[in-house]
This record gives structure tokens, sequence and C-alpha cells, in this order.
């Protein structure tokens, strides 16, 4: 466990928020119930907030929120039940979600931090709402843009053909789509098979990096891996519901709120292309690159989350 992170702790209030359509979204709060608002915003889409990352604030100086984005972790009704309506399962649904939960908790401002596609929500939530962010750490930048989805799940076939290969399995065309196909099918082991292969390929691009082993996908529980790959399944095919180029182009949006950037040098699932490009269109934000990190991130990056979030916490 890397040293940058504070020590374990448990939350101080948690619940279930009815977000409609049926769903009830599970969040908690860590650490000064009088301290600077934050909301940890995590990846997947579908991963769930992990204890772990309970331990990345100052609970001494932060009010800490985390919660699971619909469908997943602890939020009903799970993704893994084939019975669980998609067509309420959307970016437009999700950021809705974080806006009702700031107004739940009584949280006039908050500080937005996460990653991969945490990044992308994160980004979506501030250029909708940008006067209730203080500030914004993302780690390994994502913006979900149709070039990103087609890079990691056709382009790196460059890289690892034999994984590839695996992964495609005879479908043509679009396999976001494909598998959101095939993870809707009514025959359980259709979808357990489509979610282990979607799970070894992630698994294998992450193998490539040097702190990247551990199959973080394929040690998932079955249920947790199934509502995983459907989700992420379902919202790459719709490519998350954003104009192409939306999140950089509306940067601008982002002006007065201060933000760090931290990316790997050596994530091959999200090159440094994409937080290149929105750091030229957000100014108020400052790029860091770790030599030593992908996707999974070091010990270097994490000591650089740590110095962005104690530094916001003044």
């Amino acid at each position: 466990m890397s040293d940058a992170l504070y020590p374990p702790i448990e939350p101080h209030e948690h619940g279930m928020l009815d977000v409609a359509d049926g769903n009830h979204v599970y969040w908690e709060v860590c650490g000064n119930p009088d301290g600077k608002p934050a909301l940890f915003v995590h990846g997947g889409p579908g991963w769930g907030a992990s204890e772990t990352r309970r331990r990345d604030l100052d609970p001494a100086r932060y009010r800490y929120v985390l919660f699971d984005q619909r469908g997943c972790g602890r939020s009903t009704p799970h993704a893994s039940d084939p019975a669980t309506d998609m067509r309420v399962n959307t970016t437009e649904h999700l950021i809705a979600d974080m806006e009702r939960l700031r107004a739940h908790l009584g949280i006039e401002r908050w500080l937005l931090y996460g990653g991969s596609w945490g990044s992308t929500l994160i980004l979506a939530y501030a250029e909708r709402y940008p006067h209730r962010v203080s500030e914004i750490v993302i780690v390994a930048v994502t913006t979900t843009a149709w070039d990103e989805i087609d890079w990691l799940y056709h382009g790196l076939r460059r890289f690892l053909p034999e994984q590839w290969e695996a992964f495609a399995a005879g479908h043509d065309g679009d396999l976001p789509t494909a598998y959101s196909r095939l993870m809707e099918d009514p025959d359980p082991a259709v979808r357990l098979a489509a979610a282990n292969a979607w799970a070894a390929w992630e698994d294998g691009v992450l193998a490539t990096e040097p702190n990247g082993g551990g199959g973080p996908f394929t040690s998932r529980t079955e249920r947790d891996r199934i509502a995983l790959v459907r989700i992420c399944s379902h919202y790459f095919a719709h490519r998350a519901w954003l104009v192409d180029g939306e999140l950089l182009h509306g940067a601008h949006r982002l002006k007065g709120i201060p933000g760090v950037l931290i990316h790997g040098k050596l994530d091959l699932s999200g090159p440094m292309i994409t937080p290149w490009l929105l750091a030229r269109a957000w100014p108020d934000a400052e790029l860091t690159v770790v030599d030593d990190a992908g996707h999974t991130g070091s010990d270097a990056m994490d000591r650089l989350i740590r110095e962005a979030l104690d530094a916001f916490a003044s």
C-alpha cells in the first residue's frame, strides 16, 4: 500500500439516495464534518468506490464524500441483474445524481477528485455546474471521445494482436456495441463469457504497464465483473451520450476553477494527447506527467495526488 495514503477510516455518515427511475445511489461521508467538502468520482464506468479511496484525503481537513454510480457497488438495482433497466443509466443521469447528492448533503461547492471514466464525469458535471465546483483534481485523464474509445478497443490491436483477436472473437465492427448486445443476452452463460472476455482484454492492456499486474478486472467477483462490463459496454456503445469532443470544446466553462491534471506517461489505454489537449483548453489547469506511471499509477503518482489534494485543503 502506498505511503501517500492516510490511515484507514470509516464513514461517519452514509445512506441510500433515491434518484428516481427506481434507482438508489449509495453514498458515504468521511473525515471532518466541518471540513472542506470534496467528492470522489470513481471510474469504470461501473467500478464503484473502494474503501481505499477513503484514504486519499486528509480526514482532519476534508468532509469527504464517496458514492457508487448507478448500477454498481452498493447502489440498487445492480447491473448484474438482467432485469435492471439500463435505459435510465446514462451520463445525464449520473450528472443529475451528483447534483441531487450535493443538495441532499447541503453542500454549496465541492472539490471534485477522480480518474479514468471519473474524469469524464467530473468534466461533464463541472461544465454543467461550474458554480458548484471549487477545485478539480483528475488522474488518468479521459474525455470518452470516440477516438479514445476506438483506440482502446480497436487501435491497440497493433500492440496486442493475439489478445485483441481473442477479444474480438469474430465480432465485426464496433466492439463496444457488440459486447453491449452480448451483455443483454437472455442466456447467463453468454453474459458471463462476454464479461470474462472483456475483462481479460482490459487486464491485458494494463499488464503492459510497469505496475499493471494483478488483474483488476478479472479478479473482481463474478457479480461485479458482469455489472462492470455491462455498464462499460453500454456507455461506450453510446459514446457516453456526448457529442464528439464536447468536453474539450466546453472547457472554457471551467474558467476560474483551479485544476490539477496528473497523467502517466506510460498510460497505453489513455494516451497523453487527451490531457495535453485539455490543459490547452483549460488555462486554470496544471498538467503533470509522471514518467514511471501508466493507467494504474505508481508511488510517484500517489505522492503527487496527495500533494495536490493537501494543497487545496488549506
